[in-house]
């Protein structure tokens, strides 16, 4: 076993402290990992907190994570020591159900195994990228291309592959018009993700604080939905809507923004549910539909594309010391638009 530094939460109640974690040795199959940067998501919040359920503790978070291998075991053919790599939400599946073998591992029939806070095949609890060093089965890592920096690459792994997957999933592209619900950490990456396929992107706001950031992002057009003329004025105009915000929306105000056929994803995660009314549906033949992550291949296609096309997450890199301030000012919006641990202050 390997004695790693990390941050992590000792309970519900409790900001995170310096800990020791221990990571297992390294496998026929494993990748050992020297993580460089760590991304904080608003589902780390959710999790350490035990908003999402309840918790074993001690709980290192962090499932945005871009290293260096330093070791490969006997049998890795995927990567080797000196690569870039990232690693996402997820770290296994069961490889033998319908979904896992369509290269959709986070639908795993028998339960996707995460980053963090779920029960490993070993039976110990997964702990997170707040810390130094992971390992992981290559199956499960991804290649980082030179054309991103590994701290503006972080949290592609999961900001980025929750809006390129849907994105990619419903078409969108030329001739085609996208919302997106939130310019936080998911929105300002759907807004670039979308911009760069080519679709016409409008972003749907609270208010228009933020308008200026959203057009650099790429975004064509931003609207206010405080403003209950926007709600007219858009009224039938999107082919696809994302909605990126984790707390409650009239959905039903929403769907009558989509053309015909028009798909509104949710990939924000409200604790709340979220009531429909059934004749939003059924008027427009649309469709009220989520999404969640992406499987390994797409992940990896997710990081190509932005290597092509030069994106990258809008990042504040910070030290290891400033997480639970971090964690306020997630909760506060204040942020544009991801906090990015620099591992190296962890020890």
């Amino acid at each position: 076993m390997l004695s790693v530094t990390a941050y992590a939460a000792p309970s519900a109640t409790e900001g995170l402290i310096p800990t020791t974690i221990e990571r297992r040795d390294v496998g026929p199959h494993d990748v050992l990992i020297e993580i460089k940067f760590a991304g904080i998501c608003h589902s780390d919040i959710h999790t350490v907190r035990g908003e999402w359920g309840p918790q074993q503790y001690p709980l290192a978070p962090g499932h945005e994570i871009a290293g260096i291998v330093t070791e490969v075991g006997p049998e890795v053919t995927k990567h080797a020591v000196g690569d870039r790599v990232g690693v996402g939400c997820m770290v296994n599946s069961c490889r033998d159900c319908v979904n896992c073998r369509k290269g959709e591992e986070q639908y795993c029939l028998a339960g996707s195994i995460g980053t963090y806070g779920t029960v490993d095949r070993d039976g110990t609890i997964t702990q997170g990228g707040y810390s130094t060093h992971v390992v992981v089965t290559e199956d499960f890592v991804v290649s980082i291309p030179e054309g991103i920096s590994l701290d503006a690459a972080a949290p592609l792994l999961c900001a980025g592959i929750t809006t390129y997957s849907p994105l990619r999933h419903w078409g969108a592209g030329p001739g085609r018009k996208v919302a997106v619900v939130g310019l936080g950490g998911l929105g300002h990456m759907a807004v670039k993700l979308a911009s760069a396929m080519g679709a016409e992107v409008t972003v749907l706001s609270q208010s228009l604080k933020k308008q200026e950031d959203g057009l650099k992002l790429g975004a064509d057009h931003y609207y206010a939905t405080s403003d209950e003329n926007t709600f007219t004025e858009l009224a039938g105009s999107f082919d696809l809507i994302i909605n990126t915000v984790s707390a409650p929306l009239d959905i039903s105000a929403y769907l009558q923004l989509l053309a015909l056929d028009g798909a509104l994803v949710n990939v924000g995660a409200p604790a709340e549910p979220l009531p429909v009314n059934a004749f939003s549906l059924i008027m427009g033949r649309r469709s009220f539909a989520g999404s969640m992550i992406g499987g390994i291949r797409e992940t990896q296609e997710m990081l190509d594309f932005c290597a092509e096309h030069g994106l990258g997450a809008e990042i504040e890199v910070i030290p290891a010391s400033r997480i639970n301030d971090a964690y306020e000012r997630v909760l506060a919006s204040d942020v544009r638009y991801r906090f990015v641990i620099d591992t190296s202050t962890l020890g």
